[in-house]
């Protein structure tokens, strides 16, 4: 059921595309390396090249010659790329809250409590199995 939930809550929140969470984390900090980049999304350096390329032709990032290592640019957000991140921001919240309309305020509250004990014991390490 939660692998069900997360697939149909991915189909009703904006913003989910690879575009928009490299955005996101580039609106995190100053400037990143495209590894670093690389590294964040957890995709593959080809797949991040494509990825940062239709982001600087769309004009929401900026490369430049990074200043330690010749090597490697810094990927910068440009202002275009930062109104793009607060926009689609705005749209995902909207979004998320849509999903939540069949929950009465109580229900959200119960829900939100047994989620958060889930995650707590998912966090711990498994016990060894019994012998």
């Amino acid at each position: 059921m939660i692998r069900a939930l997360g697939h149909a809550s991915r189909h009703h929140i904006v913003g989910r595309g690879g575009q928009d969470r490299a955005l996101r984390i580039l609106g995190e900090g100053q400037s990143m390396t495209q590894r670093e980049l690389t590294e964040r999304l957890g995709i593959q350096p080809g797949s991040a090249s494509e990825l940062v390329g239709k982001l600087e032709r769309a004009g929401y990032i900026r490369r430049t010659p990074s200043g330690t290592d010749r090597r490697t640019a810094d990927i910068r957000l440009t202002e275009a790329g930062a109104a793009r991140r607060a926009e689609r921001g705005d749209l995902e919240k909207s979004g998320t809250a849509a999903l939540f309309t069949a929950l009465t305020e109580e229900e959200k509250s119960t829900l939100l409590a047994l989620l958060e004990k889930l995650h707590a014991a998912w966090q711990e390490p498994p016990a060894p199995p019994e012998e």
